[in-house]
């Protein structure tokens, strides 16, 4: 697989841990930075990443900070991509089981780096249920209508 991997200044050196730990295992990386531990704003990096994912140059991406919330936000900006907020081994499960996510957020300062480095592998080995959630995610990309409205 080829998966774009990018970070902001607090996820950097899990992002460095997770491309060597994708290269033992065989998988191509493109590195969409940052490149040091210096403070930075993470959309420059976060949205090239899933841009890559979602126009099919790369299988799927990996993206952190320090909660992982503001790089699933962005990311998940981009139309065609489903990132979800991983922080245990379940989350990472259910988010390709049950949403079928091309990515995945991490937060630094949220998990151990051996945790981050579960949580990549076992979203990779796991694979999509399809059944009840095609129709979910159908919702979600907007080809099927919801049907709900609300009013405040």
């Amino acid at each position: 697989m080829k998966i774009a991997i990018a970070s902001d200044h607090a996820g950097f050196e899990y992002k460095r841990a997770i491309i060597a730990h994708l290269k033992s295992f065989g998988h191509q990386v493109e590195d969409f930075g940052t490149d040091s531990n210096v403070s930075c704003d993470y959309p420059d990096y976060i949205r090239p990443a899933a841009q890559a994912v979602a126009d099919g140059d790369c299988d799927g991406g990996i993206v952190l900070g320090g909660s992982g919330n503001g790089e699933a936000i962005v990311a998940n900006k981009v139309r065609g991509i489903r990132c979800g907020l991983c922080w245990n081994i379940e989350s990472a499960e259910l988010t390709k089981k049950h949403n079928n996510a091309n990515m995945i957020s991490i937060g630094q300062r949220m998990v151990s780096e051996s945790t981050a480095l579960n949580i990549v592998q076992v979203w990779l080995d796991t694979s999509f249920e399809g059944g009840r959630h095609v129709g979910r995610i159908a919702k979600i990309e907007g080809s099927i209508s919801s049907h709900f409205s609300f009013s405040i």
